[in-house]
């Protein structure tokens, strides 16, 4: 290997993940409990949802947001990292790990074992890409909930995405290349630009944005 598998740039060190993107998912796996005791001020649904049984004569909605809900449940964020602690375990022939305790217990021990198992992970695991992407993806999910960016903090706007689907149909959505992150990534169709592509992704865009304007 001489490519990250996250960030696609030229790793010298010849791992699975390079050094900066290593220390970005120990960053992001720290701040993952964290996060998870932020989400529980967001479990009340919103004042706007009417209260008790709907004007149709319907089920009184949930008291709690169902999506938060699902997020600090077993199978939320503590099920993704326990499911890839569990893979690391196995690849590594391991004793499996017993989980312990209430959800935020157990993500803070799932969290701490995969901190530990990171050198393993960048430099000799196949999966390290996977596992760094989905990790990355948790991370940033949750915190647009409990920190929506302001918009400054969205990024460098680039253009819209060339991304063509089966149909032949363009994407066309917004891309943004977010602070600290060194891929430009389709919130909409998750399609990737490394900093390889972005001579390519740039005459794409100049070509997209030319045509709306002769539109």
């Amino acid at each position: 290997m001489d490519l990250c598998q996250l960030c696609t740039q030229h790793d010298a060190m010849g791992g699975y993940l390079c050094p900066g993107c290593t220390k970005d998912t120990v960053t992001r796996l720290d701040c993952l409990p964290s996060l998870y005791a932020g989400l529980a001020q967001f479990l009340a649904p919103s004042s706007a949802v009417g209260q008790g049984r709907s004007g149709k004569g319907g089920p009184a909605p949930l008291p709690v947001r169902e999506e938060i809900l699902d997020l600090r449940g077993p199978g939320g964020m503590v099920g993704v990292v326990e499911d890839w602690l569990s893979a690391v375990r196995q690849e590594r022939d391991m004793r499996q790990h017993v989980p312990v305790g209430g959800a935020e217990a157990r993500l803070k021990a799932a969290v701490t074992a995969l901190i530990v198992n990171m050198p393993w992970i960048a430099s000799a695991w196949p999966t390290a890409g996977a596992f760094a992407e989905e990790i990355r993806d948790l991370a940033r999910s949750v915190s647009s909930i409990i920190r929506p960016a302001a918009p400054t903090e969205q990024g460098t706007r680039i253009g819209r995405c060339p991304a063509q689907f089966d149909d032949g149909g363009v994407c066309g959505a917004v891309l943004r290349l977010a602070p600290g992150e060194r891929v430009v990534t389709c919130s909409w169709c998750r399609t990737s630009y490394p900093p390889a592509t972005w001579v390519g992704l740039k005459v794409l865009v100049d070509q997209d944005a030319r045509a709306g304007s002769a539109a």
